[in-house]
Parts: structure tokens; C-alpha cells; sequence
């Protein structure tokens, strides 16, 4: 099996279950990589095989010890390319994603440490995503996303969703970035830095994570 196609079955399965608690299941996984249902069930049965996932016919699927440090490695890279690019080249939040996909596959380990040293060993990307540190390890704080928090609810931003990148120039248009405080005024509304009340655009508040 291609490297890069392992890395990717990996890294979504990985990113499914940072913000939320539910396996990803084999339908929700065919539909993160745009791929044909049986294309994703051949691959996973593969990935089962390597030891990399565990997986039962019809239920979820769950990263194996093995499979989650295969996989924080690839999303150490992606996050770093992603927060590289952001610092160095001047890339913003919403145009780092596809490059990333690309360098992730493609430079030495050697260039990635050397990138990691050189910003400083970030712990967080452009959009709040922890970045695993060589072992895999990682530290988030507790959360709440912002569509799931009460009104009158105040928090930082921690992340923001890298999904859609019109959504990402929105939300920093608002303000609404990571770091800044959020305070939920009701479900489709918020004050920013203590500011004036503003309509969240469509989308944004299963999108935005805040601290709990």
C-alpha cells in the first residue's frame, strides 16, 4: 500500500476524535476522504491487518498504540508544515491546509526537526490544532464548542475548524480567531474581546472551540 494513502486513512481517523469522543465510523471515514464505501472497507480490513486499526464488520473504527503514533507523526507534520508556511512565507490561516498535504509526504525528517526548532517547537497550529511533539504526545486544554455552550458562556478561542477556507476569512474578518475571548450571547451570536455583539456567520459555531 502506498505510504501517503496509509497516512491519510490515519490522520483523518486520528482527527476525528480530538474534539469529540465518538470512533469514526466506516461511512463518516469514506465521506472525510471522498472515496466509495467499499474502497475505505478494503482499506480499513488492510490497516486491521498492519495492526495499525482495530475494527469490527459494520462498527467503528479505532486507532490501534501502534496506529496512533503512526499517525501523530503525520499530523506532527502536517501542523508544522501548516505553521511554517503561516510564519515564514506569510501564508494565511485559510490558504496553508492543501500545501501541507502536499510537503507532509515529501520532505526529510531531518528538514521537519529542523523546522520545529526554528519556530520555536510550537505546541499549537494556525487554527488551534495541537501539534504532537516527537513522542506523540500532545496538551489540550478542556473544551467546549461554541455551539454546545451555554449563553453567557466566556472562553478563548482554542480552535478553529480548517474545513472551509471562506469560513476561516470570515471568522477572521469577525475576529473571531484563536485567542481571542468569546463570550455567547445566544445561539448564533457572540461578543468578541468584551466588543459589541456580533451574528456569527452560517456555520461558525460547530466550527469554533472554546476553552470549557
Amino acid at each position: 500500500m502506498p505510504s501517503a494513502a496509509v497516512d491519510d486513512y490515519l490522520k483523518t481517523i486520528y482527527h476525528h476524535t480530538e474534539w469529540q469522543t465518538a470512533h469514526i465510523t466506516p461511512s463518516q471515514l469514506a465521506t472525510e476522504l471522498g472515496l466509495a464505501p467499499s474502497t475505505v472497507t478494503e482499506m480499513v480490513q488492510k490497516l486491521a491487518a498492519q495492526g495499525l486499526v482495530s475494527h469490527r464488520p459494520y462498527g467503528p473504527i479505532a486507532l490501534t498504540a501502534e496506529g496512533e503514533k503512526r499517525a501523530a507523526a503525520i499530523v506532527r507534520r502536517h501542523r508544522l508544515i501548516e505553521t511554517w508556511l503561516v510564519r515564514e512565507f506569510a501564508y494565511a490561516w485559510d490558504e496553508v491546509h492543501d500545501e501541507a498535504e502536499v510537503l507532509e509526504h515529501t520532505i526529510s525528517d531531518r528538514l521537519l526537526e529542523g523546522i520545529s526548532t526554528r519556530l520555536g517547537h510550537p505546541r499549537f497550529d494556525p487554527h488551534g490544532d495541537a501539534i504532537p511533539d516527537a513522542e506523540g504526545r500532545v496538551d489540550r486544554s478542556a473544551f467546549v464548542r461554541l455551539d454546545e455552550a451555554a449563553a453567557g458562556h466566556t472562553g478563548q478561542v482554542l480552535r478553529v475548524s480548517d474545513r472551509d477556507p471562506a469560513l476561516l476569512r470570515a471568522l477572521e474578518q469577525a475576529g473571531i480567531d484563536v485567542g481571542h475571548t468569546v463570550t455567547v450571547t445566544a445561539a448564533d451570536a457572540v461578543r468578541v474581546d468584551g466588543g459589541r455583539e456580533l451574528t456569527l456567520p452560517d456555520g461558525a459555531a460547530a466550527a469554533v472551540w472554546l476553552t470549557a
